[in-house]
């Protein structure tokens, strides 16, 4: 059986580097030789005991889709870790990175009922992974599938839950962009059902440690509201997993690491509402790709 030590990858010359929208970045320091972002997620795997068939996922997925294609999210909720996996494909009804295809590659995992209807022109859908799902204990029961959102000044997209029973509408994203919008993005993120901007600072929601990003996207959700910073460095994604409070190990993997993890940019996000006056953080995530 493989260890961490042998799953670990390193760059190579010809890496591309997405962020959890699939828009490709250029690396802001060397790359070669250092750690692909897959590497958090195998670790990820180890730490929290997914068997091999978490491995073997991954890999199935890379022959399907293509290597460094699908983004991965690590989400912390309650003290409990679990995973997302997004796949994109912008040429929407000319798609072929589908949510059929994604279902091919499950049939060897486990078993599911949602019937994708690919006439929708989706540009990309997830899937919450577990090792229940992995190991065919439970069938995969829920796809988010996301459209597009014409008409806004920025990017923004909806993300519907599709489930045997039909679709259901989750989630409104819009992208801001730093340097240019984030008076846009605060004005935004003050319109909300969730939060009191006259009790709430800013700064709770916009943490100062993270606004050097490149863009940032609000998410108003049924229950709560979100905000993700993309593209921040190694130190700020440490950072955002102490203040966070994830597990020990995989804050030390990073802090061991980070010389080997400083050429990538990760994207960060939490969800949101006001609860006694005060701001409660409900759930967090980080994002890379493999």
């Amino acid at each position: 059986m493989e260890t961490l030590e042998d799953r670990l990858e390193t760059t190579t010359s010809g890496d591309a580097f997405i962020d959890y929208c699939a828009w490709e970045y250029a690396p802001p320091c060397a790359r070669e030789g250092k750690f692909r972002s897959v590497n958090l997620l195998f670790h990820s795997f180890e730490v929290l005991g997914m068997g091999e068939r978490a491995f073997a996922f991954v890999a199935a997925l890379r022959e399907a889709f293509g290597v460094g294609r699908t983004v991965w999210g690590m989400k912390l909720r309650e003290g409990e870790i679990a995973w997302e996996f997004y796949f994109y494909d912008y040429r929407r009804r000319e798609r072929e990175g589908s949510i059929s295809r994604f279902l091919e590659v499950l049939r060897a995992f486990t078993s599911c009922r949602v019937q994708p209807d690919e006439g929708i022109p989706y540009f990309m859908f997830s899937v919450d992974v577990d090792d229940a799902l992995l190991s065919g204990r439970r069938p995969l029961e829920e796809v988010h599938m996301y459209i597009g959102n014409p008409g806004s000044r920025v990017s923004s997209g909806i993300c519907y839950s599709v489930t045997p029973c039909g679709r259901r509408l989750e989630n409104f994203y819009f992208f801001f962009d730093r340097e240019r919008d984030q008076k846009d993005a605060m004005a935004k993120a003050a319109c909300s059902a969730h939060v009191d901007a006259a009790k709430i600072s800013a700064e709770a929601v916009f943490r100062p440690e993270l606004l050097p990003c490149r863009t940032l996207c609000l998410a108003n959700k049924q229950e709560n509201d979100c905000i993700y910073f993309s593209r921040v460095n190694v130190d700020q994604l440490i950072f955002f997993l102490r203040e966070n409070a994830y597990p020990a190990e995989l804050i030390s993997f990073v802090e061991t690491h980070r010389s080997r993890l400083d050429h990538l940019l990760y994207d960060v996000g939490f969800d949101y509402r006001m609860e006694n006056g005060e701001l409660r953080v409900l759930k967090s995530g980080y994002y890379g790709f493999f």
